[in-house]
């Protein structure tokens, strides 16, 4: 069994891999898809013959530290998250394609039409994510009796709602998945008043893509919470774990007894509702020890982001020489917003007095145009961290 590298076009000509998106999900014909044009991705040293056999695509994470790693997708794993995708929704489909194909978001709307025995159409990004690309891309669509689908990022749809026209395209999709970055409730709101379909999808490379719908996992697939407030994801997606990379894979996804079974051990904290519904609260690494306690900058930006004339926050921790961390935010204004006088920190502090405790209120504060990202619409945290650093040099 040998790997190939798989160089995946963006447009149209994305189509001409599915026939050998459709091999390897029969397993035991991997490919690595990276994006056409930038080198291939340099594998691992790895046993082939210690390779699992069913293996189907092996595929990048999107982790913003530490080395590159690849998780490997078996067949099976595939077909779990397409059906219990299918499941959850209206059925198989018709798929839009809007973001870069090579990462599992992307990839996923592939091999769910393969599954499906439908051609996903495709929006032209060479101008980048606009609403009149967004309108042009959803009147060009086949006429079909099947439900619609289409996968955002919350940058996406932030921006499609700002449109009439796009908006009213997106109340035709039987269902709007929204995931890659934490989805503000507000942003929510906004698009069920507006009668779009909106599913927010928690999931990664790990757990071939998402695997839990609005706060419910899919059929198959486990949520456990720990002490720590941890997540364990368990389940039929689960990848069979890191290429050429034997102890990460024991870390990363141990086993949970006769039970649960493996279980892959996610960067991120949260918590489980009364309901039974499951809230992402932020990455370990983001959290932030303020005085000796500790708060989940999502918190923070959903709190901001509220605030009349903010349209997006991004909340870091600094360095501070009283309490170790400080919560920093970095802000950017509405369309439209035409401030009399910058926002102080002190303001922000007042605004949001109440609304978070107080070892939560920001002590540093930055206007920006545009917030830095990285991969599928994720904050950089890193670089905006090093955007105060800047401020105080």
């Amino acid at each position: 069994m040998r790997i190939e590298p798989l160089a995946v076009p963006g447009g149209a000509a994305v189509a001409t891999v599915l026939p050998r998106l459709a091999r390897a999900l029969e397993g035991g014909h991997p490919i690595a898809p990276y994006a056409a044009g930038s080198p291939p991705p340099q594998l691992p040293p790895h046993d082939v013959a210690g390779l699992p056999r069913d293996l189907g695509v092996v595929v990048g994470t999107s982790g913003s530290t530490g080395q590159p790693k690849r998780a490997m997708l078996g067949a099976g794993s595939l077909h779990a998250s397409i059906n219990a995708t299918h499941t959850r929704l209206s059925g198989p489909g018709q798929w839009l394609l809007t973001m870069p194909a090579h990462h599992i978001a992307g990839l996923q709307v592939l091999l769910r039409s393969l599954v499906a025995g439908t051609t996903p159409h495709v929006m032209d990004l060479g101008g980048g994510f606009t609403p009149s690309a967004w309108t042009t891309a959803v009147d060009a669509m086949p006429a079909t009796d099947r439900p619609t689908y289409v996968s955002l990022v919350p940058t996406q749809l932030t921006r499609l709602l700002a449109d009439a026209g796009a908006t009213q395209r997106l109340t035709t999709f039987a269902a709007v998945l929204v995931g890659g970055a934490a989805t503000h409730p507000d942003l929510l709101a906004r698009a069920a008043e507006a009668g779009v379909t909106a599913v927010t999808t928690y999931g990664m490379s790990e757990t071939a893509g998402g695997c839990v719908y609005d706060g419910e996992p899919l059929d198959d697939t486990t949520v456990l919470v720990d002490h720590d407030g941890r997540i364990h994801l368990g389940g039929a997606t689960l990848a069979h774990g890191y290429l050429g990379d034997p102890a990460l894979t024991a870390t990363a996804f141990p086993s949970f007894g006769t039970r649960l079974g493996r279980v892959f051990r996610t960067d991120d904290v949260g918590h489980v509702d009364d309901n039974g519904r499951l809230h992402v609260d932020g990455r370990m690494d983001d959290l932030v020890n303020t005085g000796g306690l500790k708060v989940a900058p999502r918190i923070v930006e959903e709190a901001v982001a509220r605030l009349p004339g903010i349209a997006e926050a991004v909340a870091v921790g600094i360095p501070d020489p009283e309490w170790g961390q400080a919560i920093a935010v970095a802000v950017r204004r509405g369309a439209g917003s035409a401030p009399s006088h910058p926002l102080t920190v002190g303001e922000l502090r007042e605004q949001l007095r109440g609304i978070l405790p107080d070892h939560a209120l920001p002590r540093a504060l930055l206007e920006i145009e545009d917030l830095p990202t990285r991969g599928p619409g994720k904050p950089d945290r890193a670089a905006v961290i090093a955007l105060f650093a800047g401020v105080g040099e």
